[in-house]
């Protein structure tokens, strides 16, 4: 069975498979912690949530590392003005961020490397680079990459490297100092930030004086680390693609001398608010508390934000919540119909999302075709209807209605949508035992299971009980 997705750096739509023939293996860069993740964070996570949940169901076994971006200008910045730790920080704001993943129904990554706990790992890359004569040490004391020794520079986003405008100083005659600059300049750029006085407690001793990474060197570092020097595909949004991702690419592959770095590469196209840009400037940065508040629901969240194709904009509006709720809403009816017929319940249904082997589409085949071939989420979800209006409009054999169950049960797994929770599902649990949960999550994961206990019992002592799931877990009031 091959699944296609398109390629950003060949511009084509490409089948993708392990390299190692076993398990595929890919990197998403995660959230910077500094604030909520808002709705176009979520836009692409869901995407790569929808990927490993494809590829998996698929037969594929799956290594997913997706990031968490603790130390960065932004996340610096945030510490130094509300006068707390950046540790505090990051940490409030990820624990958050679990929890909006947790309510739209999203994986959890198998490994999520935080970049403070990976310095040895940078600096190390850093040194690497240096001894290659593809960074120097400028006048501060900061390390960068110099793109002209670099000739494949700027190959994923295909910049015509005769139309390239070099910045290594600014006018002021100093470094560009930024991880971030616009299309049109390229700057050489920083691997190591020696310490300034604005960066206040948050700076780690190095070969080249105190100073701290720069946010392009922490991923290469992370990703190299888990997944080695050439792994199959890199996701992010398409914001990122450059520079960010170019720049990944130019340090990784110098540093190891192997290419690619990345097979594959997945970019998810930006969403919209009402027809305009999301900006801060425009108070439209909406995060998940604030569609709940208005009255919309995680799935229907959820459901609005993949019935866009990928590679496309997506317009996101308040009426498009509502659509998106009644569009929920009709496939648990339609579901439950079927439900009914064959004389099986909800919970049926939840346990064949989960768990289900499928041994044909049936029905289903051309919405299972639509997901396999670029990801198309708006045509499976049209095909999903479809069938369901057929199947609902025709008497089935037994063996026919549990075939076409079961592929809708795992067509649904696949999109990631939870049904039949509603307006009933289980309470938020507070902060507290959110991030004692996630404590107890991390150390499962690492096999510490005498810790995991401790934590299972504090959870419960609180007046709350937590229940394992396939990748994730779930928490309700005892």
């Amino acid at each position: 069975m091959k699944i296609k997705l398109y390629d950003t750096m060949s511009r084509k739509v490409k089948p993708i498979a392990p390299v190692d023939g076993e398990t595929f293996r890919f990197y998403c860069c995660g959230p910077t912690v500094y604030g909520p993740s808002h709705i176009g964070n979520f836009r692409t996570f869901l995407l790569q949530d929808i990927l490993r949940r494809l590829l998996e169901v698929a037969g594929l076994k799956t290594y997913h590392i997706r990031n968490i971006t603790d130390v960065d200008d932004k996340t610096i910045r945030q510490s130094q003005s509300e006068g707390k730790s950046l540790k505090e920080i990051t940490d409030k704001w990820t624990v958050l961020f679990h929890s909006d993943c947790r309510e739209l129904n999203m994986l959890p990554p198998h490994k999520e490397p935080r970049a403070s706990d990976h310095i040895p790992q940078q600096i190390e890359l850093v040194h690497t680079l240096l001894e290659k004569d593809y960074a120097y040490q400028a006048r501060d004391g900061s390390i960068y990459f110099k793109i002209s020794t670099f000739p494949n520079y700027g190959k994923l986003t295909h910049l015509d490297q005769i139309e390239l405008k070099t910045q290594i100083e600014t006018s002021g005659n100093t470094h560009n100092l930024v991880d971030e600059y616009e299309r049109e300049t390229v700057a050489d750029f920083s691997l190591w930030k020696a310490r300034k006085e604005d960066d206040g407690d948050n700076y780690w001793a190095s070969p080249w004086g105190e100073g701290r990474p720069g946010w392009h060197l922490e991923c290469s570092a992370m990703s190299m680390e888990y997944l080695g020097d050439s792994f199959d595909l890199h996701g992010g949004g398409i914001d990122i693609c450059f520079p960010h991702h170019e720049n990944e690419i130019a340090q990784s592959e110098a540093a190891t001398g192997k290419t690619p770095f990345s097979q594959h590469w997945f970019h998810g196209a930006h969403l919209m608010v009402e027809g305009r840009k999301m900006s801060k400037s425009l108070g439209n940065l909406y995060t998940l508390e604030e569609i709940k508040k208005r009255g919309g629901s995680p799935m229907a969240l959820r459901y609005l934000l993949i019935s866009g194709h990928y590679r496309q904009p997506l317009n996101f509006t308040f009426n498009g919540i509502e659509a998106a709720q009644s569009a929920v809403n009709k496939l648990e009816k339609s579901i439950s119909e079927i439900l009914e017929n064959s004389k099986m319940n909800k919970e049926d249904f939840i346990q064949l999302q989960q768990t289900a082997e499928v041994d044909g589409w049936g029905q289903f085949e051309n919405a299972w075709e639509a997901l396999i071939n670029n990801l198309n989420t708006p045509a499976c979800l049209g095909n999903i209807f479809s069938a369901l209006n057929n199947i609902n409009a025709s008497k089935l054999k037994e063996n026919e209605t549990s075939l076409n169950l079961t592929a809708l049960a795992r067509l649904t797994y696949t999109l990631g949508l939870k049904l039949f929770f509603g307006d009933n599902a289980a309470a938020v649990a507070p902060d507290a035992v959110r991030k004692l949960a996630d404590e107890r999550w991390v150390a499962k994961q690492d096999k510490d299971f005498t810790k995991a206990d401790e934590l299972r019992e504090q959870i419960q002592a609180a007046g709350w009980q937590v229940n394992d799931r396939k990748g994730t877990y779930d928490l309700e009031l005892v």
